[in-house]
């Protein structure tokens, strides 16, 4: 995709965006958060997403029976076990009927968008988490005492009941996630990223690529072919972050926003002695009721049905496509079905949705 040049785009910055989240009441946080985002970064008109996937952390915190707060489970637990003097079968006979309980946060996905301007990737997004407090189980199991204290304090037996069945004790609280390069992200200023980190990475290859040689075996017996002979895009790669916006930029999803659809969970970092990674995973926030699997023998004309009919649920034209490309939803098989009825004239789409299907489908690329 190409990038076009626009004012550089500031950018909240995590410290006043944790402010804003800190400031929000539980009882009213849901219905607050797009407009309290606006008012501490004027110029921005956020909306807010949320995704069914549910997490959970760790325990990070004891309570009694009565509700009182015991403290952090570890801190707690070394208090405890000092005051039968170490013994775990005394720690485990004491506590296991005395009702005291581990809290865990839980939470689901929520992302917070403003368009920066006219572009498909003229945006910003705020990667962030919806969590609540829930009691999560017993301090210890009733019927098995601990191993070892190492086993007390990492707790194997705490079960995740369902959000009905457990008590809900704080929340909803909002939270900035994604500090590994994706907490906050211009999404164009991230793509150009991308593609340049992946052109640096290449170039740094090009010496030991030049030396590289494929061996083929054929009828006339073993043959060398150099490795960028076999290859000859190799120094031209555009990276399928970038594809995916250039594809959604040239097809019918283009009368629609971008992020009204999906959401992209970000990662860049680089660890000690490591190779940068920065990319992202696409996440749809409308699925289709059902998948679509690439049936073997399946019928083009059927299939073309089912395609129409995920757009039409989805709200989206080609919403199938991108769909396809997550690769649960939809399974790359129909895309290559499709792409193989358009080249013998057995089914039409759009000429542009068309064109991006036949690249696709000579240089596949899935999340």
């Amino acid at each position: 995709m190409s990038e076009q040049k626009q004012k550089p785009v500031r950018l909240p910055d995590a410290a006043s965006v944790e402010t804003v989240l800190a400031a929000l009441q539980p009882q009213s946080a849901d219905a607050e958060l797009a407009p309290a985002l606006n008012k501490a970064f004027a110029g921005f008109a956020f909306t807010v997403a949320r995704i069914d996937d549910p997490y959970w952390g760790n325990p990070h915190a004891v309570v009694a029976a009565d509700g009182t707060r015991l403290g952090a489970p570890r801190a707690w637990g070394v208090r405890a076990l000092a005051d039968v003097g170490g013994d775990l079968t005394a720690f485990w006979k004491r506590h296991r009927e005395s009702g005291e309980k581990f809290t865990e946060w839980r939470g689901t996905s929520a992302f917070a968008f403003a368009p920066t301007g006219p572009g498909v990737a003229d945006f910003v997004q705020l990667s962030l988490g919806r969590e609540t407090e829930h009691l999560a189980g017993p301090v210890v199991h009733r019927d098995y005492r601990p191993t070892s204290a190492d086993h007390l304090f990492e707790p194997t037996w705490v079960s995740r009941e369902s959000a009905v069945e457990a008590r809900q004790l704080a929340g909803p609280v909002y939270r900035l996630r994604g500090r590994a390069g994706g907490g906050i992200v211009h999404m164009r200023s991230f793509l150009a990223r991308r593609a340049r980190i992946d052109k640096e990475q290449r170039e740094a290859r090009r010496p030991e690529l030049e030396g590289r040689v494929i061996h083929e075996v054929g009828s006339e017996g073993v043959r060398e072919i150099p490795f960028l002979e076999a290859n000859p895009d190799w120094f031209d790669f555009f990276p399928r972050e970038n594809r995916f916006f250039a594809d959604w930029a040239r097809s019918s999803a283009a009368s629609a926003r971008i992020f009204d659809h999906w959401a992209f969970d970000i990662h860049d970092f680089q660890g000690p002695g490591q190779e940068r990674e920065i990319g992202f995973i696409p996440r749809p926030l409308k699925n289709p009721a059902e998948r679509l699997l690439g049936e073997e023998g399946a019928s083009v004309h059927r299939l073309m049905e089912r395609i129409e009919a995920i757009d039409e649920e989805v709200g989206l034209p080609f919403a199938w496509f991108f769909l396809m490309t997550h690769g649960h939803f939809v399974d790359p098989d129909v895309g290559h079905a499709v792409a193989d009825g358009l080249r013998t004239g057995r089914v039409r789409l759009a000429d542009r949705d068309a064109a991006v299907l036949l690249e696709w489908a000579d240089r596949k690329y899935l999340f």
